[in-house]
């Protein structure tokens, strides 16, 4: 090479060539190394010296295997449940095959499973019999849906500094006022329909105790972070329900009556019962705030 490349170039390539998916010999000929440094593995030796032991590409080989079992072990930590239900050699399978559709492009490894989920979704085998009956597939996906959803509420925003909406100030809101009114969700509620109860298998696993992997039953989580500490709450169907539309923003008069229909066949007293969970839900922390909704203007043509 004529010119030395500077240490930013170098970084640049030497990034591209390490942490390719399918080798260092595929991220030398890649368009991102080769536009930092136009070297082909003839020429590599003027970048990377090689040693008594190995050649330039065997070290940098070092580094890619070096890089990759960095991202194996994130992904292991970050999804403990699924290893242990498909067993150690299948994740790494999943994982490896993760990481070559999905390679790392963040600066943090927070970021590095958001898209697991996904790939065993589009990745899943065709389904046996009959085909709208959740399958093993599906266990495993919503395993995995909910593992990353704890991820994010623990890295996400929380609430740890900012008042909670107590019960007795939903309380002093007029009978009259209430239903015209919009309450302000926690930055940390998160809302995540299931096909299995894996949140409970997933518990187990972080035990440390052996428990089967459970049959499909619809399932409503409530996901949330108080101080400093993810927590999660079954619902049924009609809590979860008004809770995501209060979470869209919706009235609480508006949420409560689309509600209705649903709640008849569900709910013996739904007065009671919105007071009782209202009370649960405040003391949990899923509201920081209650407003008034915006009044509507209103225009007139002449």
């Amino acid at each position: 090479m004529a010119d030395s490349p500077n240490m930013k170039t170098l970084q640049s390539w030497m990034h591209a060539v390490i942490s390719h998916p399918d080798g260092v010999a595929a991220g030398l000929g890649s368009d991102s190394a080769q536009s930092s440094l136009s070297v082909d593995s003839n020429q590599l030796e003027s970048v990377v010296c090689r040693s008594q032991a190995c050649t330039s590409l065997e070290r940098l080989a070092v580094y890619n295997n070096a890089y990759f079992a960095r991202l194996m072990d994130c992904l292991e930590v970050e999804f403990p449940a699924l290893r242990q239900a498909v067993g150690e050699e299948a994740f790494g399978a999943f994982a490896i095959g993760y990481l070559q559709s999905y390679p790392s492009q963040s600066y943090t490894l927070n970021d590095l499973g958001r898209r697991f989920p996904d790939y065993l979704a589009k990745t899943r085998p065709p389904r046996d019999g009959d085909s709208s009956l959740p399958d093993w597939a599906d266990f495993l996906t919503d395993l995995t849906r909910l593992e990353r959803l704890y991820s994010e509420v623990f890295d996400g925003p929380g609430e740890e500094r900012i008042p909670k909406l107590s019960h007795a100030e939903l309380s002093a809101i007029s009978p009259e006022a209430w239903p015209d009114h919009v309450l302000e969700t926690a930055p940390s509620l998160r809302l995540i329909e299931l096909q299995f109860p894996v949140h409970e298998y997933i518990s187990a696993v972080r035990k440390g105790e052996s428990l089967a992997p459970p049959g499909a039953s619809s399932t409503w989580l409530v996901v949330n972070r108080r101080e400093y500490v993810v927590r999660r709450r079954t619902v049924g169907r009609v809590q979860f329900e008004l809770l995501r539309r209060l979470v869209d923003g919706e009235m609480l008069g508006d949420a409560i009556m689309a509600v209705v229909p649903l709640a008849e066949s569900e709910v013996e007293d739904l007065a009671q019962e919105l007071e009782r969970w209202f009370a649960v839900w405040t003391r949990e922390g899923f509201f920081i705030g209650i407003r008034p909704a915006p009044s509507k203007s209103f225009s007139s043509e002449a």
